[in-house]
């Protein structure tokens, strides 16, 4: 199977604000107890969205403008914490495609990568231009451009960074090790038969 090149990913957005928005917060640790990631989405932000009672707080993932957003933006140190792989499974899983933030924690950023989210990285007047433009108009489309590392949205062009690792390995379709091994596995096994120590 080979993977998608990820080379621009185009939505609607929506602006969840603050700093050091951790993994506990994206994805509080009483809902990991799941043998598969299926569901996670439900519960993502899931104690600043819900009272206790199941009813809906005030948050921007609980406006109904907003629903169907497939890019998130944010603040500063994105996913920090613990480095629970649930976190950027939640975000897929809701529905999120690209994350767009002042900065990311190193694990969480990773993690992404291998879902094949791009995690890319603007200023943040940039991102509240961003921000200010998809609450005026909810439908704006908003384009991340891994190429040209800029983000497109109503005419207005910012630009963003992603470490280029990170950005080589989405553009080409080499964001997932474990995908990459699959597609190899005719020639493993044929390298494999070669090796006198693995003869049976």
């Amino acid at each position: 199977m080979a993977l998608a090149k990820i080379t621009s990913v185009s939505g609607r957005a929506v602006y969840v604000p603050g700093n050091d928005i951790d993994t506990d917060r994206i994805i509080p640790a009483r809902f990991m107890k799941c043998v598969t990631f299926d569901g996670l989405g439900e519960f993502l932000f899931y104690d600043v969205r819900k009272n206790a009672d199941g009813s809906d707080k005030a948050h921007p993932l609980n406006e109904a403008r907003f629903k169907g957003a497939t890019i998130l933006l944010s603040g500063l140190n994105f996913g920090c914490g613990s480095s629970r792989e649930h976190a950027p499974q939640a975000i897929q899983k809701y529905g999120f495609r690209a994350v767009v933030a002042e900065g990311f924690a190193e694990i969480f950023f990773g993690n992404c990568t291998t879902l094949g989210i791009p995690c890319m990285v603007a200023k943040r007047e940039d991102i509240a231009r961003i921000a200010e433009a998809v609450n005026a108009n909810p439908q704006l489309e908003v384009t991340l451009d891994l190429d040209a590392r800029e983000i497109r949205f109503g005419g207005q062009v910012v630009k963003a960074t992603l470490r280029e690792s990170d950005r080589d390995a989405l553009v080409n379709g080499r964001w997932d090790a474990i995908g990459e091994l699959l597609d190899g596995r005719s020639a493993i096994q044929a390298t494999a038969a070669k090796l006198p120590y693995l003869a049976a």
